[in-house]
């Protein structure tokens, strides 16, 4: 990291958030070079192939979401073609993306948008909350993104970006109403250029302003940032639990299951879909993964066999 200004900055000066438009401006003159060509940025991207991305988005990286949103929105390009389609379909092109409900909570909230919305995804934050699988994030995303309306939308790069920035914190705490508030503060009146200052906070966040290795010498805020300017305190708040080992778990039983319908294209045996799941030494866990996967309706069982929905 380079040298940190000198100085030492106080809660009072933190709390005046005097920096804000100076943060905004900088923001603005520093996305349109620096931002990721990503296809769902395009002028020309509908609302429902944004809507795609940011629920393929959820806890997915980047590039591993680009040639899987270009295969749906291609197969898809409105929420009727993909209300039209049965479920499995959706489960079987989300391939390995991981965390598959968001596959049937798409095409639940496709079918939603087709019926209620006349093929058109909603434009207004509650009716897209009131949609399957959309949460306080994708709908403001998709109002701003998609409609160029004026919301604060917040992330977790957003959220580091500001606790740095702005509050002078090596890291942000958990979610809370005040993030809105925060990125609120940072906005212009204008809704275009708002738009502008909330993707280049995410974009700061997921390219420069990372979790373990932020690139002050690269950032467009580095001498406007509290906690740099403080000498990069070791004050972040206490870290979440950590999950699960993915190895062994019954997530992993779960996608071995998935892994197997999707290959096959068709129904396989109970037995064969518990063998799928090839457990260590837990001889429940074949049967706790595949029950779990009925209960969250992922496959259907029927006369001994199974299948995608």
């Amino acid at each position: 990291m380079p040298k940190p200004r000198l100085g030492r900055v106080t809660n009072e000066r933190r709390e005046r958030n005097e920096h804000g438009p100076t943060i905004t401006r900088a923001l603005i003159a520093w996305y349109p070079t620096a931002a990721r060509d990503l296809p769902w940025r395009a002028p020309s991207t509908s609302p429902w192939a944004i809507l795609v991305s940011e629920f393929m988005l959820q806890q997915t990286q980047v590039d591993r979401v680009v040639p899987r949103w270009q295969a749906w929105v291609e197969r898809w390009p409105r929420p009727s073609a993909l209300a039209g389609d049965s479920p499995g379909a959706a489960v079987q092109a989300w391939d390995r993306l991981g965390y598959p409900r968001r596959a049937l909570w798409l095409h639940r909230a496709a079918v939603e948008i087709t019926e209620q919305h006349g093929d058109r995804v909603p434009h207004d934050v509650d009716a897209l909350l009131a949609l399957t699988g959309v949460g306080p994030y994708t709908a403001r995303a998709v109002a701003v993104f998609a409609y160029g309306l004026r919301h604060p939308v917040v992330d977790t790069n957003t959220r580091r970006v500001i606790a740095r920035a702005v509050h002078g914190r090596a890291a942000a705490g958990m979610p809370a109403a005040r993030d809105l508030d925060d990125m609120e503060a940072l906005l212009p009146r204008d809704p275009a250029a708002a738009a502008v200052v909330n993707a280049a906070a995410m974009e700061l966040g997921a390219t420069v302003c990372t979790a373990r290795t932020p690139q002050c010498d690269r950032c467009p805020l580095a001498s406007l940032c509290e906690w740099r300017g403080a000498g990069y305190p070791d004050n972040a708040p206490a870290r979440r639990p950590r999950q699960a080992k993915f190895e062994g778990s019954d997530r992993q039983a779960r996608g071995r299951i998935m892994a197997l319908l999707r290959d096959t294209q068709g129904s396989v045996s109970v037995a064969e879909a518990l063998a799928a799941a090839d457990p260590s030494s837990d001889t429940e866990q074949p049967r706790r993964a595949y029950d779990s996967l009925l209960a969250d309706g992922l496959i259907v069982e029927f006369e001994g066999r199974v299948r995608l929905p």
